[in-house]
């Protein structure tokens, strides 16, 4: 029992090192929800999309700022690229996997939208070649990573990398970010209570 409270403790540690390391980037969280607010207040959308753990954490973050993160309001315009499994499915079938978020972004993203790519590596073809298409298109691309050098933070406009190579490190560190993203745009939107 010993044993694993010391995995325990030795896990919230971890946790704990990498959100004090994070402040250094408060500036740049700070940008990305400007730049985010600002693609809302000129009726633009918000694309977000990975893979696994990422895909989860597309999700819920789209899920805030569809439903409410605090205050019961207007709804955001908001889409994960992950969750429908028959596109997904298809176009992996028809066109390869690498291509599912890709395809997703000619379809649907447009000029002055925010496209984020989330993926712990930073190397997941898929993730990349969306990004790739969202600024052809003319989006704002931005990228949540982990602290290794990595393609999707040469390609993107912003970068936010989380200062781990620890996957679940780095996984609790961008749904951190996004939680406090999703709460400074409702404060800025909608004003605060």
């Amino acid at each position: 029992m010993v044993e694993m409270k010391d995995e325990v403790l030795k896990s919230l540690e971890e946790n704990i090192h990498v959100k004090e390391k994070l402040k250094s980037q408060a500036d740049l969280i700070v940008r990305i929800a400007e730049l985010m607010i600002k693609a809302y207040k000129n009726g633009n959308k918000i694309i977000l999309f990975g893979n696994g753990g990422s895909a989860a954490d597309a999700q819920h973050i789209a899920a805030e700022l569809v439903g409410k993160f605090y205050k019961n309001r207007q709804a955001l315009p908001a889409l994960a690229f992950n969750v429908n499994s028959s596109i997904v499915t298809a176009t992996a079938n028809d066109f390869g996997y690498e291509h599912v978020f890709e395809r997703q972004v000619e379809a649907h993203v447009n000029q002055g939208d925010i496209v984020i790519g989330i993926s712990t590596s930073g190397n997941s073809p898929n993730v990349l070649r969306g990004i790739q298409k969202a600024k052809e298109l003319g989006a704002i691309s931005i990228g949540f990573t982990g602290a290794q050098e990595n393609k999707l933070e040469k390609i993107v406009d912003f970068c936010l990398k989380v200062p781990s190579n620890d996957t679940p490190r780095i996984q609790e560190a961008h749904i951190t970010i996004g939680h406090i993203i999703c709460y400074l745009i409702e404060k800025e939107l909608f004003g605060s209570d």
